[in-house]
C-alpha cells in the first residue's frame, strides 16, 4: 500500500466533515483541486505526498470574504492542517513542504510559491476560479453577498474602473481575466488560458443579451 492510498480515505473523511464555507467553497471545490493538483503533479513531476494532502487540506479553515483578517486564512488553515497530519500519523519530513503549499495557495495572501509542490496547488487553486466552473462559483459568491450582478449605467466596465465590492461582474475584470498570467506551471498556464477564452466567450455572448435588453 503506498502512502497516499493509507491516508487519502482520512483526509477526504476530514475535509468532509470540515468543509462549512459558502457554497464556493464546499466539498466539491476541495475534490476539483485535489483533482486537478494530481494531473497537475504528473505533468509537472511534482511529489504527490506534498501535493494531495495540501490540496485536500488547503481550505480546511477559512475567514469569510469581507472579514478583516481573510488575508491570514491560509496561514491558520496551514497551522490546521499540520495539526492533524500529526494526528493521523502522516510522516512528518513533508509537514514544512505541506504548510507552505497550503499558505502560498491563497491569492489574497499573496505569497511567492517556493517549491514545485506550492506552484502546483496554487495554480490547481485559481484554475477552479476560471472556465465555466469559475463563471459559476463566481455568481454563487455575488449572490451570496447580496450584490447587484452587474451595473446598468457601464456593464462591462469600459468607461470605469472596475468594483467587484459593488458588482459582481466586475470580478471578471479586477481578478478572474488575467489570472492566465499568474499560472506558475506550463501545464497549468495552458488549460488557463483556455478556460479564460470560454470565459471571454461568455462575455461576448452576455454583452449581447445585456445590450438587447435596454
Amino acid at each position: 500500500m503506498t502512502l497516499l492510498n493509507q491516508f487519502e480515505d482520512k483526509l477526504f473523511r476530514y475535509i468532509q466533515a470540515e468543509m462549512m464555507q459558502d457554497l464556493a467553497h464546499d466539498l466539491n471545490h476541495v475534490l476539483r483541486v485535489v483533482h486537478t493538483a494530481k494531473v497537475l503533479c504528473q505533468q509537472e513531476k511534482a511529489m504527490l505526498e506534498v501535493v494531495v494532502p495540501a490540496a485536500y487540506l488547503h481550505d480546511c479553515f477559512s475567514f469569510g470574504k469581507d472579514h478583516p483578517n481573510r488575508k491570514q486564512s491560509s496561514q491558520f488553515a496551514a497551522d490546521k492542517a499540520i495539526k492533524f497530519l500529526t494526528e493521523i500519523g502522516y510522516p512528518a519530513d513533508y509537514f514544512s513542504a505541506i504548510h507552505h503549499a497550503i499558505t502560498a495557495h491563497s491569492y489574497s495572501a499573496n505569497i511567492k510559491p517556493k517549491t514545485k509542490e506550492a506552484e502546483v496547488v496554487q495554480d490547481a487553486d485559481r484554475l477552479d476560479a476560471l472556465g465555466a466552473i469559475g463563471i459559476a462559483r463566481c455568481l454563487q459568491v455575488g449572490s451570496a453577498l447580496g450584490r447587484p450582478f452587474y451595473s446598468i449605467d457601464d456593464s462591462f466596465c469600459e468607461n470605469r474602473e472596475p468594483d467587484d465590492a459593488q458588482y459582481t461582474l466586475d470580478h471578471f475584470y479586477t481578478k478572474l481575466l488575467s489570472l492566465s498570467s499568474s499560472m506558475n506551471t506550463a501545464s497549468a498556464k495552458k488549460e488557463a488560458e483556455k478556460r479564460t477564452e470560454f470565459m471571454q466567450l461568455y462575455l461576448s455572448q452576455l454583452k449581447s443579451e445585456v445590450a438587447s435588453s435596454r
